[in-house]
């Protein structure tokens, strides 16, 4: 493991507001920056009330300017969503104001219901243009001639690193065949992690973006000072997932003692296969965990994510993270 970093969907906890999480946004990437963190990340989600980052662009460019040298981004923007020019203008004006900090995944998934994706797309096209939208986004990042008919401006040559995202082959595939990074959704979605980081090395191709393959994997943490806090402070995270899956969707709900008594045990199981990869508990106990994560899948990069409603022990979590993940970091290094 080369580097670890974070995912953040800043979260709207119960009692809260969309100010409230986007203030605890902040602050954590502050604090993410301060412990080590080499990227922050943050994703596009559409009519989710418990999610403040729906306008990624803006709330990347509102966290870069609060930080110094932490690198900000997207994981992701759903391409499907936004004309390629348009976001190689936003991106191309982040790399502008902040230059050498920003970073632009890309996912597939519409990032919400298909009646706001239609909202969003006004028009949705029947065939899927995913693989020629990220090569013309792309091309808009790079050194374009100046007679190109269509440039983005700003955007022309500041080359923000692109990476591919997914849950699937589909994404592995892409990826190695483009020669771009590569970042697994595995904190909410691991069935085929392994399969698609075999998929994405074995088929890599050297590119002018990437001469070798990097593969990033997502794991959840909550991290506390003992394992019965952590499990405390994770009833959020499981409860909002089960009601999501319900159909119910919300703000980030208070822990509860015991999310059995809250959830059903069909569902509830369903939850935790989904959130599997993961670490959970006391310091000991998530550096141990995340140590056999990072040994089976040899990741060249783990980004971590989790949902605390309290912002002080959410930054607390990833802090104790952050000092497992510095020592489990040393071996490779020093290899």
């Amino acid at each position: 493991m080369q580097s670890f970093s974070l995912l953040d969907l800043s979260p709207i906890p119960e009692g809260g507001s969309a100010a409230d999480a986007l203030r605890n946004t902040v602050a954590l990437a502050q604090a993410a920056e301060a412990a080590g963190y080499a990227r922050f990340w943050l994703a596009e989600h559409h009519n989710m009330p418990g999610i403040a980052s729906a306008a990624t662009p803006l709330v990347i460019g509102h966290v870069a300017a609060a930080t110094k040298s932490i690198r900000v981004g997207a994981g992701g923007i759903m391409l499907p969503n936004h004309a390629p020019l348009v976001i190689a203008e936003q991106f191309g004006t982040l790399a502008t104001l902040y230059p050498g900090r920003i970073d632009l995944g890309l996912g597939r998934a519409p990032g919400t219901d298909m009646a706001t994706a239609r909202a969003l797309r006004r028009h949705m096209a029947p065939e899927d243009s995913f693989p020629q939208d990220v090569q013309e986004l792309i091309a808009y990042l790079g050194d374009m001639p100046e007679d190109a008919p269509v440039r983005a401006i700003p955007g022309l040559g500041t080359h923000v690193p692109v990476w591919i995202l997914g849950s699937s082959l589909y994404g592995a595939q892409l990826a190695a065949y483009f020669g771009l990074p590569y970042a697994f959704a595995s904190h909410f979605a691991p069935a085929m992690l392994e399969e698609a980081l075999e998929t994405y090395r074995a088929t890599f191709r050297p590119s002018a973006h990437l001469p070798a393959p990097h593969a990033m994997m997502a794991a959840g943490v909550c991290a506390a000072d003992t394992d019965a806090e952590a499990e405390f402070l994770r009833s959020s995270q499981l409860l909002a997932f089960a009601r999501l899956r319900m159909g119910r969707p919300g703000k980030l709900p208070r822990p509860v003692a015991d999310v059995r008594a809250e959830v059903p045990a069909p569902m509830l199981a369903q939850v935790e296969q989904a959130l599997s990869c993961s670490a959970h508990g006391s310091a000991a106990s998530v550096k141990a965990q995340l140590s056999a994560l990072i040994d089976l899948y040899k990741p060249d990069e783990l980004m971590i994510t989790g949902m605390i409603h309290d912002p002080a022990a959410r930054i607390r979590s990833f802090q104790i993270a952050a000092d497992a993940l510095r020592d489990l970091q040393r071996p490779a290094q020093a290899a």
